[in-house]
């Protein structure tokens, strides 16, 4: 299915970021290596998947923060336990720890929780945006570091 969204660009890449924000298992990486690999522009394939990105954990912050337990657990397939978890967690840390939502397993819940504790939108969403974009900016230059390694 990867090799499918290579194939479509930059809209492509765009879908696998959005997804991969979302609880759903994409690899956005593999998606942007595929373009950079096929000569695509890097810093036009990092903006656009740091929006789709971006946009798929906001879609979880506001999902979150609609307040439906049961939605959540039905939709996005998180438990209410996991969520009260991961909210006590992050009671003291602040919207600001929505930066992290880039890591694996844990990031796909941050958003959700910071949405169901009602945390500062605009911190939560600008912290978010450099969280993804320092993750889209660390593959890219591993990417261009190996390639130049290997040639």
């Amino acid at each position: 299915m990867l090799d499918g969204l290579v194939d479509y660009g930059y809209i492509g890449l765009f879908i696998a970021s959005y997804l991969a924000a979302t609880i759903l298992p994409f690899s956005s990486e593999a998606v942007l290596t595929g373009i950079l690999i096929m000569g695509g522009n890097p810093w036009l394939s990092i903006l656009i998947a740091t929006i789709g990105n971006w946009l798929g954990g906001m879609t979880g912050y506001y999902l979150g923060r609609l307040g439906k337990i049961e939605w959540i657990e039905k939709y996005l397939k998180i438990n209410k336990t996991k969520i009260d978890k991961v909210t006590q967690r992050l009671n003291k840390k602040g919207a600001y720890i929505s930066f992290f939502s880039f890591l694996p397993i844990i990031g796909d819940i941050i958003p959700v929780a910071l949405g169901y504790m009602r945390s500062n939108v605009y911190i939560v969403s600008l912290s978010m945006l450099a969280g993804k974009l320092f993750r889209y900016l660390l593959i890219m230059y591993a990417y261009k570091g190996f390639a130049n390694f290997i040639k």
